[in-house]
């Protein structure tokens, strides 16, 4: 049975198969692999309201975006309401299609300064937030929660409403708190629970590795669409995979060695293209990590990549080491 497209305000998905945003990840060139594999909607890494404030030069290669990704989500995160919805705002001629905002992030440097999931316990911040940034711009605004800060503070239900009435347009559910990080398994109870609590689209999110957790997750819990986060590491094909399970119940083989060698390849030409060989080759090394983890002599792989610093001593180092 095939997937019904997903509208996200006024833009219009076609599948419900989500990348979700994660930092050091999905910069342009992997999100415009995993769009050509099949994902409905990719996201930027996560932005800083106040480094696009202050002028930071990192946040133009954070936010740029390619004709060949959309539809797109730029994520921001922060915690003054004036200022992210002044940047949401000085932003809105980018090329995105929807403005994302995080409340999901548990990374100390982030929590420490009331940002990320750490908004989790500010019900009245995140309505100033959300009501404030939504009345400044035209494009959809999107939230992206955790299911609590911690076991004890579990109201993923709560701010979910209030992102609705705050004027979201969609709300991601990530069912693990805070405290959990990544670890354990996600609760994706606390999905169902959401989407039976608001009317906007809900987007399950945690422990979506394989086609079937993905049929599992939409069943169990009704949500509209799910995001794939840790799992398309360096296996952007698993969109693809999803997208045909979903459609027809088919299971599509594995990509192979060359397939996979060819993917790396066409990553780093990217990686090279958008950052400079320095950086480009650099940040290649870490994606060529996931793309070969449980391949024969990985870890030897890994090791020579490791050591290399031009797109011609990487490909050299896949032809010869690569099974």
């Amino acid at each position: 049975m095939e997937e019904a497209p997903l509208n996200i305000g006024s833009v219009s998905l076609d599948n419900n198969i989500i990348l979700a945003p994660m930092a050091g990840v999905t910069d342009l060139p992997f999100r415009q692999l995993c769009r050509e594999q099949g994902a409905g909607l990719v996201c930027t890494e996560m932005v800083s309201a106040k480094a696009i404030y202050y002028h930071n030069k990192n946040t133009g290669v954070l936010m740029a975006i390619s004709p060949k990704e959309h539809p797109v989500s730029v994520q921001l995160f922060g915690s003054d309401p004036d200022i992210i919805s002044e940047m949401a705002a000085a932003i809105e001629d980018q090329p995105f299609d929807i403005l994302d905002f995080n409340m999901g992030c548990p990374v100390p440097k982030v929590t420490k300064n009331g940002e990320g999931s750490a908004l989790m316990r500010e019900p009245k911040l995140v309505e100033e937030i959300i009501t404030k940034t939504v009345r400044r711009i035209h494009k959809p605004m999107t939230v992206k929660i955790r299911k609590g800060f911690t076991e004890d503070e579990v109201n993923a239900v709560e701010i979910a409403r209030i992102a609705e009435a705050s004027g979201a347009a969609a709300v991601a559910v990530h069912g693990r708190t805070r405290e959990q990080y990544y670890s354990g398994r996600a609760d994706w109870d606390i999905i169902r629970q959401v989407k039976e609590a608001v009317k906007i689209p809900v987007i399950g999110n945690g422990d979506i590795d394989s086609p079937q957790a993905a049929k599992r997750m939409l069943d169990e819990t009704g949500c509209d669409g799910v995001m794939v986060g840790r799992a398309a590491k360096g296996n952007p094909w698993l969109f693809g995979q999803i997208k045909a399970y979903l459609d027809n119940g088919t299971l599509l083989p594995r990509p192979s060695s060359e397939e996979v060698k060819a993917m790396m390849l066409r990553h780093a030409q990217m990686e090279v293209a958008f950052k400079g060989e320095y950086i480009g080759i650099r940040e290649m090394r870490a994606h060529i990590s996931w793309y070969t983890a449980g391949f024969p002599n990985s870890s030897r792989l890994r090791a020579a990549v490791n050591q290399v610093e031009t797109f011609a001593e990487l490909e050299y180092v896949l032809n010869e080491k690569f099974i």
